[in-house]
Formats: structure tokens, C-alpha cells, sequence
């Protein structure tokens, strides 16, 4: 016997499988996609254990006779090309004809079916790979396909499958992903029995952003429309201001498929520079057109990633279109704004009292017995974030038992934005947002790890209203936000009450703060031996927030002496450095000295 052989089908379609169904949530793109495809206007998924023991997807489609539904079973078997030259004008979702008979090698498989021209429906069944005589049963126009134990007949794929929350978290995303494209189909999505969410025909993009994410999430966007030549990008995206985390809520689409686009995301990113903080990710569904050989949909076994034929123009096109829109919001909003009421005659400009500006203040002088001399010189150019008055942030850094005497005499600002210190042996250059991050992060740390949050009860309580996903990482973690001091309480479907934050934060930042860690946790889904992990991050992004909002009038003697007793003095959570030295021999060598 020769050593190369011809293999079996099922071995064929089992190899398909691990690259066609990675994960359950493949299963319920492949055949959500084929519902669309067959023109369904309602579609029902349900999944059980995060898709492991069972997946459902119901819907009212055109259904399949009997001949079709057993053909749809071979390999390469589609209605939806004929020839070569079709795969290069895709319009369709599923086109290989892999996705069944390869789900079907791997699980216990149902699939019912019936046509409108049928009376009866077919049901075929496949076990091990084995396909069964198709038989004759009663169901409404559509078609139904069950997949259950999900890997069974490999098991060793099985064992790389993620946590149930993981898997269900995939199969959530995708299911909203899909209903938003398509706002004219009604989705219901069911979990373990419990309806996650169920959504009518919407008449609008707006509409079922707002049915599935929220009112919230939904006055946060703007919508978005441009066309050029054969392109037009249309759908919603955040307005100015307005980001996130991660890019969880940054979503594109192609010809109507969700695809993970560098080029569109990049685009995208790089539009709202100067809009968003650095570092935060807009909020966006853009769906963008064009004509189908003009992209390669074909480049991923899962079509996940799409390659356009001119990548460059898409990308100059993409921006273009978004800065042209966040431009036009900029501009109404600041028209908004300028559209005040004109004094009545009689007003005369003494009548009108002048606003209180604060003063240059003048850092604080260090007590005679101090050993750090700093000098008197006012700070007359104080970087607006870190100095300006008036508030204190809500719990002032104390100061720490270690004292440290680094020898560092405080001259002034440089570039109005650096604190400037002379020493012996050189000079120092410090970023006193820098420093403040890194002393506030190790201090909540601490504190975290100690168990010794204190809380503030918040004067006015603050209602979040979150999407399916949000929901089960704040339900599944309430606990970890009760110990790091915040009181969230159940207040209606998908509803909660923020009603305490911790005594290190000021009030109206609690709700920034736990979206964007909810959305970490969607993204990262930690285990529970992961606890330090999560507790650096949460003392992570705290910090950050105090940094960037602090409006103290510091005392550089007080802030030196903070950041040189922490454990890391010379970063900040990022990694970037706290302060920079130069060298006396350095600035010797640099004047030739």
C-alpha cells in the first residue's frame, strides 16, 4: 500500500471544520447569515452553555425543498455561484458551501426546512458525521438548524474552547452586530432560556442601537452619510467627545459584513485625534459600500477580513467623511453656544459684573527646618491640568512617613508644562500629571489589596443604562465593585442605580469609570485567579482619571517627596517617564565645556 492515500469525507469535512468553525460563535455567524441570505424576515437564536450544547437558528426564509435541503449536506454544494467569475462580485454572506456538512462533522445535527411551494417540511439529521434518511415533518415556512455538543466527535478541539461567559460573550457581540445590519429583520436572542434581547423590525439604524444598546449609547451618536464616485459610508458614529476604553463599540461594516478592517478602523481613529483623548477609541458603525470586486471577502476561511483593491483611496475617503461630520457637529455646537440673548440698551457694561480670575499662585514655601530649598519664583505658567485653582481633588495625597531628601531645588515651569529643578549633578525635568498618576495608582493599590476603600454616598443617585453584555459583567461581578467601593443597584430591565463611588473618586466620574472597566471586562474576560491583575487595572485607569482631572495647587516639595517614596518613581502606569535628568557632564559636553 503507497503511503499517500486518499482521505474520507468525513476526515475532509472535520479538516474544514478547523478553519471554517474555530468556536460556537462561527456556527451562529454561518447560519445567521444564511437566514439573511434566504431573504428571512425574523430569526430566532438560541444557545445554550455558551453555544457548547446547544445552538439554535430559527427563521422564516424561503426554506428548501426536500432535493435542496439533502444537497446542502455535500461539500461545495451553494446556491449562491455558478462560475469562476462570480466569486469576484460576492454579494451574498455564504457562498463555499463548506459551512454545513463541515458544522455537522463536528456535532449532532438537526436541520428542518420546508419551501413555500412544499406542504410538508424535511427534517435531516446527521450523528458522527453519518447523514440519516431525510424525513417528513410539520413546521411553517423556513428553515431550522440545531447543533448540539458542539465538537463532540473531536474532542480535543473541545478543550480549547473558552469559559461558557467567553463563548456566549462571542456569540452576543456577533448576534448584535448582525441585527444592526440589518434594523429591517426582527432578531431575538435567547440565552440558557432567558431572552438577552428581542427587537421588531426597526425603522432606522438609530432605532435598533437604541432597542439593543440603550437610550444612552444611542444620544450619543450622530449619524453619518457621504458618498464619492462608487463608495457611500453611512451609520452612526460618536460625537465629539464621546470614546470608549477599547474598541468594543468600534464596528465596520462591508457591503453589510461585519469584517475587521485595519484600513477602516485606522481611518477611523486617526479622524478623531483631535476630538477624543489620546489613548481612548471612538464609538462608531459605519457601514461602508461599494462595489463588490472592488473587495476581496474571500481572504479569511471565517470572512472575517476583507482586502480592498485600493486601500488608499478607501482610507482618504473614510476620512475625509468622518472629519467633514465631526467638523459640522463642532461648529453647531459652538453656534449653539454663541446664539446667547443680546443685552437689553439700558445694560450698560458697569452693570455687568466682571468674572473672579484667579491669580498666579505662588508654590508653597517649605518651613525653615526643611531640607529641601526651594525657591520663591511664583509658577506663572502652570499647565492648566495640573495647577490651576480652584478645587482640591476629593481625597489630597497625603503625606508619607518615609522622607526623602533628594536634593532638588525647584526653579520654575519649562514649555509650560514641565516643573524644572535644579540639583547638584544636573537638572531634573518632572511631569507633574506623570508623577500624580503614578503616586495615586500606588495608593489605591494599597488600598485595594488592604480592603480599605472609603466610600461617599453620592447627593443625587446616577441611572446606567447598559446592553446584554455590560449587564453580565456587572451581574457577574458585583461583588468586586462592592469591595472597591461602589453600590450599584438593580433598577429595572438592563437598568442600574450608581448610588456610591469611592472616597478617591469625585462623584461624576463613577460612571465613566465603570463603563469603561465593564468594558475591559467584556473584552478580557478574567478568571477569578486573575484578582491582582484586575485590581492593577482598576487602580490603573483610577488613576489616570485623578490625574487628569486634578485641579491642585501642588506643592513641588510635597509632590517630590510623594513620588520618590513609591515602590516605581520613574513611570507611570504606562510605563513613560515620571521625570528625565540631564547631566551636568551631558550639558558640559553639549556647550563644549
Amino acid at each position: 500500500m503507497g503511503r499517500i492515500v486518499k482521505l474520507s469525507e468525513k476526515v475532509i469535512n472535520q479538516i474544514a471544520a478547523g478553519e471554517v468553525v474555530e468556536r460556537p460563535v462561527a456556527v451562529v455567524k454561518e447560519l445567521v447569515e444564511n437566514a439573511l441570505d434566504a431573504e428571512a424576515g425574523r430569526i430566532e437564536i438560541e444557545f445554550r452553555q455558551g453555544g457548547k450544547s446547544l445552538i439554535r437558528v430559527t427563521d422564516d426564509g424561503y426554506g428548501m425543498t426536500a432535493e435542496d435541503a439533502r444537497q446542502a449536506l455535500e461539500r461545495h454544494a451553494t446556491s449562491k455561484i455558478n462560475r469562476t467569475e462570480d466569486i469576484l462580485r460576492i454579494s451574498s454572506f455564504g457562498f463555499r458551501g463548506e459551512a454545513l456538512p463541515s458544522i455537522a462533522s463536528v456535532s449532532r445535527f438537526t436541520l428542518r426546512s420546508r419551501s413555500l411551494e412544499e406542504m410538508d417540511g424535511t427534517e435531516i439529521q446527521v450523528v458522527n458525521g453519518n447523514v440519516r434518511e431525510p424525513s417528513v415533518c410539520g413546521m411553517p415556512q423556513g428553515t431550522s438548524v440545531e447543533v448540539a455538543q458542539l465538537f463532540s466527535t473531536v474532542p480535543a478541539r473541545r478543550k480549547f474552547l473558552k469559559t461558557d461567559r467567553t463563548e456566549a460573550s462571542h456569540i452576543i457581540q456577533i448576534c448584535r452586530f448582525l441585527a444592526l445590519a440589518h434594523p429591517e429583520v426582527a432578531f431575538t436572542l435567547i440565552e440558557d432560556g432567558r431572552v438577552l434581547f428581542q427587537s421588531p423590525p426597526a425603522p432606522s439604524l438609530l432605532h435598533r442601537v437604541r432597542e439593543i444598546f440603550g437610550k444612552q449609547m444611542a444620544s450619543q451618536l450622530m449619524p453619518i452619510d457621504h458618498s464619492e464616485g462608487p463608495y457611500r459610508l453611512r451609520g452612526l458614529i460618536g460625537k465629539p467627545g464621546m470614546a470608549r476604553s477599547t474598541r468594543a463599540d468600534l464596528v465596520c461594516y462591508v457591503n453589510l459584513r461585519p469584517v475587521d478592517s485595519r484600513t477602516l478602523q485606522y481611518a477611523l481613529i486617526e479622524s478623531y485625534h483631535t476630538y477624543i483623548p489620546k489613548g481612548r477609541y471612538p464609538i462608531a458603525f459605519l457601514f461602508l459600500s461599494m462595489p463588490p470586486d472592488g473587495v476581496d471577502v474571500n481572504v479569511h476561511p471565517a470572512k472575517r477580513e476583507v482586502r480592498f483593491r485600493e486601500e488608499g483611496s478607501i482610507r482618504r475617503f473614510t476620512m475625509e467623511a468622518v472629519i467633514q461630520a465631526l467638523r459640522k457637529a463642532s461648529e453647531a455646537r459652538l453656534g449653539r453656544m454663541e446664539s446667547v440673548p443680546s443685552l437689553p440698551p439700558e445694560s450698560t457694561a458697569s452693570s455687568i459684573p466682571k468674572p473672579q480670575i484667579p491669580q498666579p499662585q505662588t508654590p508653597a514655601q517649605p518651613s525653615s527646618g526643611s531640607t529641601l530649598p526651594f525657591s520663591t519664583a511664583p509658577v506663572q505658567r502652570a499647565e492648566r491640568v495640573d495647577l490651576s485653582p480652584p478645587t482640591a481633588p476629593p481625597e489630597p495625597m497625603e503625606s508619607t512617613d518615609k522622607k526623602v531628601d533628594p536634593g532638588w531645588r525647584y526653579i520654575g515651569l519649562a514649555q509650560n508644562r514641565y516643573w524644572l529643578f535644579d540639583r547638584a549633578g544636573g537638572l531634573i525635568l518632572l511631569h507633574p500629571r506623570a508623577a500624580r498618576e503614578r503616586i495615586q495608582y500606588e495608593k489605591i493599590l494599597k488600598r485595594l489589596a488592604a480592603g480599605e476603600v472609603k466610600r461617599q454616598r453620592m447627593l443625587l443617585p446616577v441611572m446606567m443604562e447598559l446592553d446584554p453584555l455590560s449587564v453580565r459583567a456587572l451581574e457577574d461581578n458585583r461583588k468586586r465593585f462592592a469591595n472597591w467601593g461602589f453600590e450599584v443597584e438593580p433598577f429595572g430591565r438592563n437598568v442600574f442605580r450608581l448610588t456610591e463611588v469611592p472616597q478617591w473618586f469625585e462623584p461624576d466620574e463613577g460612571e465613566a469609570f465603570l463603563r469603561d472597566f465593564l468594558h475591559l471586562l467584556e473584552e478580557r474576560g478574567w478568571k477569578r485567579e486573575d484578582e491582582k491583575a484586575v485590581e492593577q487595572t482598576v487602580a490603573r485607569l483610577a488613576a489616570r482619571r485623578l490625574a487628569r482631572s486634578s485641579r491642585s495647587t501642588d506643592n513641588p516639595q510635597l509632590l517630590v517627596q510623594q513620588l520618590l517614596s513609591c515602590a516605581e518613581p520613574l513611570s507611570d502606569t504606562d510605563g513613560r517617564p515620571t521625570f528625565i535628568e540631564l547631566r551636568e557632564s551631558e550639558l558640559a559636553r553639549k556647550f563644549s565645556l
